[in-house]
């Protein structure tokens, strides 16, 4: 059963559902809404406009939709939207986003997101991804399913990192990084696949296989850019290829290549 600690401060037309447990001396604004069965520790502040759904874990000192870093910003309405089941550790910040880059910060279902991670203005995070200690998004980045992001790594403004793919510690990220690839050293340079974590969410053999050979076209074959994707486009149709190529398609920063 929830509980609300009489020191915490809830703005008039905040909404709390069902079995919410809030903790000391937490500070939850007008114009937020938590869904059933979350928790926050002591200390949480949550600013409006602010959606969360249900039986999140947020932990003490957590600040969660606060206005936008960004110059730009004049105070405009703008929102942060968070799913189901996630875990947000100590001193995470998570920003709304910028009325000109789309009015939304976005975080899926299922997420880990552990001390001092960084989500800024207008990201779009997916489901069952992993920030470690100190993870940074500038602004407007795209963030797949399934990716893991190492400690200390950061990714600049307006890039995208595909599923399943895997950022090394203290990666500087600074352009597009397709799905299922791995990225180490300072500039993250593509070190092969994420075969592990693939595995261990049930790819089959075979699958994995297929988006090794997609990886030597797209990174060791030394052909341009757009012959490998043609060269992709023709060895077949299996839907992990597919989608490197869907991502290919709708990139706009360079690609990590």
């Amino acid at each position: 059963m929830g509980q609300i600690d009489p020191s915490a401060r809830i703005a008039d037309g905040a909404v709390l559902g069902a079995d919410v447990t809030v903790g000391p001396y937490c500070v939850i604004g007008a114009d937020v809404e938590i869904g059933d069965g979350t928790t926050l520790g002591a200390h949480v502040v949550v600013a409006g406009p602010t959606r969360i759904g249900r039986d999140n874990r947020i932990h003490p000192f957590a600040s969660i939709g606060g206005d936008p870093q960004d110059k730009k910003f004049k105070g405009e309405r703008s929102e942060l939207v968070i799913g189901d089941r996630n875990n947000i550790r100590e001193f995470v910040t998570i920003n709304r986003g910028t009325g000109d880059g789309g009015g939304v910060t976005r975080i899926g279902d299922d997420n880990w997101i552990m001390a001092y991670a960084h989500i800024a203005h207008d990201c779009t995070i997916g489901n069952h991804t992993v920030f470690s200690n100190n993870a940074t998004l500038a602004g407007h980045v795209e963030i797949g399913d399934h990716v893991i992001l190492s400690g200390f790594s950061g990714v600049h403004q307006f890039c995208r990192i595909g599923a399943h793919a895997f950022v090394g510690m203290g990666c500087l990220v600074n352009g597009d990084v397709p799905p299922f690839v791995i990225l180490a050293a300072d500039y993250g340079r593509p070190r092969g696949i994420n075969a592990e974590g693939l595995k261990r969410r049930g790819f089959s053999p075979e699958r994995i296989m297929q988006i090794r050979r997609a990886y030597k076209t797209l990174y060791m074959s030394g052909l341009p850019l757009n012959e490998a994707r043609q060269q992709l486009a023709q060895d077949g149709e299996s839907e992990d290829v597919a989608a490197m190529l869907r991502f290919l398609e709708r990139s706009e920063r360079p690609l990590m290549r």
